[in-house]
């Protein structure tokens, strides 16, 4: 299965933020939808990745004063990105080699989705426990 596959079966809208927005303002944002991290968009163009350790990591070098920052000039960029027809197996492995847990999903340009390694690794879980009963269930029946 690819990440759009994945997407399409799975989400709603996506939450973002634009550059321009203060930081204590994404922060309330992640707070309020109690996720970890939102793309930063542009014109549906993926400018960066605005996370928890973003804040933490600001924090500990301006302190207050970074909530009254712009986030384009604090999210991590450039964000890494992948097609839709990315595996989930390749999308989970490049998280892992890149020690990211969000990815935003880019055709043409523009953002089409955005996925998480909880999600991913979830339907992981879930796929191997469903071919394992079927294994289970076909060797009780032979």
């Amino acid at each position: 299965m690819t990440v759009s596959a994945f997407v399409s079966d799975s989400r709603g809208a996506i939450v973002s933020a634009k550059r321009t927005d203060s930081v204590a303002h994404v922060v309330a944002l992640l707070a309020d939808k109690r996720i970890g991290c939102v793309p930063i968009l542009e014109d549906g163009r993926v400018l960066g990745i605005f996370s928890e350790r973003d804040v933490l990591y600001g924090l500990a070098r301006e302190g207050a004063s970074l909530l009254e920052r712009p986030v384009g000039e604090v999210m991590t960029a450039p964000a890494v990105t992948i097609p839709g027809d990315t595996p989930i197996i390749s999308a989970l492995s490049l998280m892992t080699k890149r020690r990211i847990r969000h990815l935003p999903i880019v055709e043409g340009g523009r953002m089409v989705g955005f996925v998480s390694i909880g999600d991913l690794v979830k339907w992981r879980m879930d796929k191997i426990e469903s071919e394992a009963e079927a294994m289970r269930s076909y060797i009780q029946s032979a």
